[in-house]
């Protein structure tokens, strides 16, 4: 598998990593054989970076990752994270470092690579939500603390908020990475937001984190499944999940989601959900695509699509055509 560098960290990650949140569902309610067999999977496809948090399963995805690393006990790159609750906001220094030895007993492990802030960051900084202040002046000083206790590796954000805040944390220099939103119901992390699309314009934050020294990790890459050319659900997925940029609700998603078909009409993808992972993956400023899954046989279809390479150009061209509307 390709592998890219996140950024000024210097980690070498593959170019897709395995996600394992509640959306697709395998690491909080997936059986114990399964979890094994599909990280099994991964590590022979070449699968480099793993990333989990507390909020999946209540701390299920965590504990049940840990097991699994322990019993094969790779090498590999892996992330966790901590969201804050509005009541940890009185101490968030506090809050952060609780946070942290909780994943770490989680996972059975002395450090992680890799700590991001779960919370979205907002100009009001509204119930949860921290306003760029508050990660730069107190969640930032919190992470270098675990960083220099050798708890953590690198540290990062999740992009998720209001553009002009995320923009501001990402220029400070403050973190390593973020997670970003980028997929082709919303593509404007990476460029201008296309006219016939709804969503929240990124205004290429990737170019904002480039100039930063940011490394940047794909997420939603199917839009938690409206890109996956379905609107069925496995039995061990979660309910649809509120969109990231994208549409106002899944519903809308779905239906944006259908114009895109006419790539595996002209024969440029198998299915949609290969031309969904093709284009996510294809962009050079992401490092690594998460990808969630509920099956081996979806993990090996996410596999397959990357290993194809980028959309051709002649999908490209056809996928601007969507967006000019």
């Amino acid at each position: 598998m390709r592998t890219r560098t996140l950024g000024r960290t210097g980690l070498s990650v593959s170019v897709l990593g395995l996600g394992c949140g509640a959306v697709g569902g395998l690491m909080v309610r997936g059986s114990a054989a399964d979890r094994e067999r599909v990280v099994a999977r991964a590590l022979e496809e070449g699968v480099t970076y793993f990333d989990t948090a507390p909020q999946y399963g209540d701390g299920q995805s965590e504990t049940n990752l840990g097991v699994v690393l322990a019993a094969l006990r790779p090498s590999i790159v892996l992330g966790t994270k901590v969201r804050l609750k509005v009541e940890d906001k009185a101490d968030i220094a506090g809050a952060v470092a609780a946070a942290m030895d909780a994943s770490l007993k989680r996972l059975g492990r002395d450090h992680v690579d890799l700590y991001q802030l779960h919370n979205a960051i907002t100009a009001e900084g509204a119930g949860p939500d921290l306003t760029p202040r508050q990660v730069l002046e107190e969640v930032a000083p919190a992470f270098e603390a675990l960083r220099r206790q050798g708890k953590t590796r690198f540290i990062g954000i999740t992009a998720v908020g209001d553009t002009d805040a995320l923009h501001q944390v990402a220029l400070s220099g403050a973190f390593d990475t973020a997670q970003v939103s980028h997929n082709l119901l919303n593509p404007s992390a990476g460029g201008p937001m296309p006219a016939a699309l709804p969503g929240q314009d990124y205004r290429d934050l990737l170019g904002a984190m480039a100039r930063a020294g940011m490394g940047a990790i794909g997420i939603r890459a199917l839009a938690g499944g409206a890109l996956s050319g379905s609107a069925e659900r496995h039995p061990i997925a979660s309910p649809p999940p509120e969109p990231i940029g994208s549409a106002p609700d899944y519903e809308a998603d779905l239906a944006n989601a259908a114009r895109f078909r006419v790539l595996v009409q002209e024969g440029h993808a198998v299915t949609l959900a290969e031309a969904a992972m093709r284009f996510a993956a294809g962009n050079p400023a992401i490092a690594t695509t998460l990808i969630g899954i509920a099956t081996i046989g979806e993990f090996d279809a996410a596999a397959a699509a990357v290993a194809k390479g980028d959309l051709p150009a002649a999908a490209l061209a056809q996928v601007r055509k969507i967006w000019a509307g």
